[in-house]
């Protein structure tokens, strides 16, 4: 008894470990109202479903026990049972309790998981719009059809438990017989289960009047695609008026069952279920197949293209595609002198060759400082000003990794080392000599563009274990050139653990007893846990669907976690519906670990960007911000959980500036658009201009390619903007179809603009996978990769940009190589094309100045009345300057022959301090430009020939 009563005690424990620690982390981040509005929610749905079935059930039991036929009446069959009878006689109550408290908790337990159903149902609000078939508010779809669904789920559920139950006491106490001769049922029986019956006829009545209206939001496969959502002609013509023929059907057999309490017999209602069965099959699925095969096959495209348009406008709106804007393109330049056009690259894209998914492990190795930091595997672009202009930057967060700390035990994992410290962060469009990224934030504590601000990283992508901190225990800050620094926590993040109750429910929950007696903590110790932006935003609005990048921004002082967050619904009629996690998956998602695939498997066919989420590094705070003003799915949840999400007007412009469009979101609209960039019912029934989107080129996944953000315009934009881009090819082949851009940069009057290039189709332009290709087939080229992959090195091909420019696209994709002792990519080569010409050099000036005919920037002539003498040999200075640039050239080629990658970048050093020296012998020369369009430096590419014209 003793083991018993302690056995119980535990569990009861553990639960309330679970509830109170739950409730102790909402209370923290400020969101208590979520956790009690969700759990008072599904108490509710718990008690009144769980009480209505077994009610429902206990009921018909006790009335099936009171219409039992006196004991002198039982047949020979009925008198066998009586020791069962017998058997249960003294527990019968307990019994009947046991059933009725079983299937109530079962039905509870369903019931409670509809809360989000009976929130949207409860909390409602109209989208505006009506369905083009029944002329009803997209919100009876929506937000009032699930729960009436559920609702019939639910009466099915109780009436066919009823039947089960009623015609089992029944049976045990004589009213129903099975082998005895004479009369199968007691008059009383008889009409007790036909009122049964009766009921589930009814219910299935109300199905069928329900089913008409689903038809609206039915998925079915259907030519160009495979959801497609909506009626058809069949559906319209057959299934409708089949609904409706069985729905009078079921009621007035409905009917039939019910007057058994009068007649007591079975014939009529028999003979009605009978006939409601053969209409189901020959109304309900013989005709409707009947009408396909004569009537719409014949002509299917006049029949079904009514229905079609519907289907195109709906898809559309639901996506927020509806305002894409398709522009016939010619994909070739009609300028016959190219040179023309080389500086009118510099003005349509800031080309970006620092690969956010490449350089992270360089990153790492120039900047990790210490082991116990780790970058994530993908790194983000954003925009930061510099010299007053934004420009395209690749940022990183110095995050904890505990797998690099000396030596591990409880304290150092869990108090010691609790943070990771500094953002990093470099210019996309160029890199150093040595084809390193160029640093704008760097070193330990970071220094640089970004300012001042919070460097303390105690919430990031790689933090998902739980840390102890604020109390006795000093963590580790950081360590410099003087030995390591120590801190202690001083935000308000996290659950106090000064009372005794929290740390024994911690204890529980976490499965560590050392949080309960270790004498590591104490007064003002905080444990801080469920660290990930993703996850704590996941947390506080469970209703919202996040996006699979988090991506980090520091804004006013403070280092911000950016999540976008989505509203969905799978209830929007005649859009056609997609699986979120099919359609955002891509070549990142496939080889990566920190890029998740948003919402698994969810089919939707309505999503909104409707949410913007931060989460404060230091703190964790969690805001949400409405994005989306219009959006009704939105309006809903926040009628269910005010003051959760605070209005738009309070975002900051610091945070303004680095919201951008979301990635997951564009990944749906891309997908969509391959089917429904076409307005007409007749083209998207022929499929002459399904699109598809392309593998990624550069990798062997067999994947997507991903979309990539870049700073351009596109041919009708006056001037660059930040944009995600993407590339369709012709369903099925290679070649290019259309270029697609969506303006991301959050703040302007384009904001979410869709713009498609259409390709003409009587002419084929080289895609992506084609474009790859030939950079792989030029003799030059492949000889010059077969020479950068000697040794051990390994070539890593960075993102295929595309960048429409003067009628034609110009492909850009930087190279790395990783090896000869390194264990990080460096940039060393360009590959450019346009026009049919190719060009594959050591820096991107290089290579467009190859392709487009040009010649490098040369010294202009000294105006008049200019007495600085031009650059000249004459002067010995300059001509032992480019003497020592010629030597520490020769001697760079000879370690890149041998693979001494250490005297390489010896040698480059001495070239880039030679021609330094010649520059500033001759400072009266001209300094061009390099490829970033910033500060000239020497090449450090490992093949060309020395000059004293400097590049970057």
């Amino acid at each position: 008894m003793t083991l018993g009563v302690l056995a119980v005690l535990g569990m009861a424990f553990t639960m309330f470990a679970g509830f109170w620690t739950d409730w102790l982390w909402y209370r923290s981040v400020n969101y208590s109202s979520v956790f009690t509005t969700t759990l008072w929610t599904k108490i509710g749905l718990f008690f009144v479903f769980g009480l209505l079935m077994a009610l429902a059930v206990g009921f018909n039991i006790w009335l099936a026990h009171r219409l039992r036929p006196p004991l002198s009446a039982m047949s020979m069959e009925q008198q066998n049972l009586d020791r069962y009878r017998m058997g249960i006689a003294p527990y019968k109550k307990w019994l009947l309790l046991g059933i009725t408290a079983l299937v109530g908790l079962i039905a509870g337990a369903s019931a409670s998981g509809q809360w989000r159903t009976w929130l949207m149902w409860v909390n409602g609000v109209p989208f505006g719009q009506k369905d083009p078939q029944f002329k009803l508010d997209v919100a009876f779809y929506a937000f009032d059809l699930p729960w009436y669904r559920f609702l019939l789920g639910f009466g099915f559920a109780a009436a066919i438990l009823s039947v089960i139950a009623a015609a089992l006491t029944h049976y045990l106490y004589g009213g129903l017989r099975v082998t005895s001769p004479g009369a199968r049922a007691t008059a009383a029986a008889t009409g007790h289960l036909s009122v049964l019956i009766g009921v589930f006829v009814a219910l299935k009545a109300v199905a069928y009047w329900l089913d008409r209206y689903g038809l609206a939001v039915k998925s079915s496969d259907f030519r160009a695609t495979d959801n497609w959502t909506g009626l058809r002609y069949v559906d319209a013509n057959a299934y409708l008026p089949a609904k409706t023929i069985l729905f009078c059907i079921a009621v007035i057999c409905a009917l039939l069952f019910f007057a058994t309490l009068w007649r007591r017999t079975w014939q009529l209602p028999v003979i009605g279920f009978g006939l409601m069965v053969l209409s189901a099959i020959l109304i309900g699925g013989l005709y409707p197949a009947i009408v396909q095969k004569f009537q719409v096959q014949p002509n299917e495209q006049a029949k079904e293209a009514p229905y079609v348009e519907k289907n195109l406008e709906a898809t559309r709106k639901a996506y927020g595609i509806d305002g894409t804007k398709v522009t016939d393109y010619s994909g070739t330049s009609k300028t016959e002198d190219k040179t023309k056009l080389r500086d009118d690259v510099d003005s349509t894209a800031s080309v970006r060759i620092m690969d956010p998914n490449i350089v992270s492990p360089t990153f790492q190795q120039l900047q990790q400082i210490r082991n116990y930091y780790a970058f994530p595997t993908n790194l983000d672009v954003d925009r930061y000003a510099k010299d007053g202009k934004d420009q395209d930057t690749v940022i990183g967060l110095r995050e904890l990794n505990l797998a690099g700390i000396p030596k591990k035990n409880w304290i150092n994992n869990h108090f010691r080392y609790t943070h990771g410290f500094g953002a990093v962060s470099a210019e996309g469009t160029s890199a150093d000599a040595q084809g390193r990224p160029v640093f704008t934030e760097s070193d330990l504590p970071s220094k640089g563009d970004l300012g001042t601000y919070e460097q303390r990283v105690y919430y990031g992508e790689k933090t998902t274990t739980y840390s102890i901190v604020g109390g006795p225990q000093k963590e580790i800050d950081y360590s410099d050139d003087n030995g390591e620094k120590t801190t202690s926590y001083k935000g308000d993040s996290g659950v106090n653990l000064s009372n005794p109750v929290n740390r024994a429910a911690y204890a529980v929950a976490f499965g560590e007893p050392q949080i309960l007696y270790s004498g590591a903590i104490g007064d003002g110790s905080r444990i801080l846990y469920n660290r990930t932006p993703k996850e704590r935003v996941e947390s506080v609005a469970p209703w919202l669907t996040i996006d699979g990048d988090a991506y980090p921004a520091v804004v006013d002082g403070r280092i911000q976690w950016i999540v976008d967050a989505y509203t969905t619904t799978n209830g929007y009629p005649y859009s056609s519906r997609t699986t979120l996690g099919d359609t955002t998956a891509d070549s990142l998602t496939a080889t990566n670990d920190n890029r998740a695939v948003v919402a698994q498997q969810n089919q939707v066919n309505y999503i909104r960007n409707s949410v913007k989420a931060t989460v404060d590094a230091y703190t964790g705070k969690v805001k949400l911000y409405q994005w989306d003003t219009k959006d009704p799915v939105l309006k809903t949840w926040m009628k269910a959980f005010p003051d959760t999400v605070e209005p738009k007007s309070d975002i900051s412009k610091g945070l303004m500036d680095h919201l951008r469009y979301p990635q997951d979101l564009f990944k749906v609209q891309r997908e969509l658009l391959t089917r429904y960039h076409v307005k007409d019912a007749t083209t998207f029934l022929s499929g002459s201009e399904v699109w598809q989107v392309p593998d990624d080129p550069t990798n062997r996944s067999g994947s997507a390619v991903p979309p990539y953000y870049l700073s351009m315009k596109m041919p009708d934009q006056q001037a660059q903007a930040f944009s995600l881009t993407t590339t369709f090819t012709p369903n099925g082949r290679d070649n290019l179809s259309a270029f697609m851009a969506v303006d991301a940069e959050a703040g302007t009057s384009d904001y979410g603009k869709i713009r498609i290039l259409k390709l003409p189709t009587n002419t084929t332009v080289n895609g992506p996978k084609q474009v790859q290709s030939q950079f792989n087939s030029q003799e030059d080229i492949a000889e010059s990769i077969r020479l950068l992959r000697g040794g051990d090195s390994e070539v890593e091909y960075g993102n295929l940009l595309t960048v429409p420019l003067d009628g034609g696209l110009l492909y850009v994709e930087p190279v790395y190589v990783r090896g000869g002792g390194l264990k990080y990519p460096l940039l060393r080569k360009v590959l450019v094309t346009y026009g049919g010409q190719t060009a594959f050099e050591n820096t991107l000036d290089e290579a467009l100045n190859k392709v487009f005919g040009a010649e490098g920037t040369s010294p202009e002539p000294p105006a008049d009345g200019d007495t600085t003498p031009p650059p000249t040999s004459d002067n010995p200075t300059v001509q032992q300057a480019l003497e020592d640039a010629q030597k520490a050239f020769d001697a760079g080629q000879d370690a890149l022959k041998k693979n001494d990658w250490e005297a390489y970048g010896r040698a480059q050093k001495d070239l880039e301090d030679a021609l330094q020296r010649a520059e500033d012998a001759q400072a009266s020369a001209s300094r061009p430009g390099g490829a970033g369009g910033g500060e000239s430096k020497p090449s450090g590419s490992p093949s060309g020939s020395p000059s004293p014209k400097p590049s970057s």
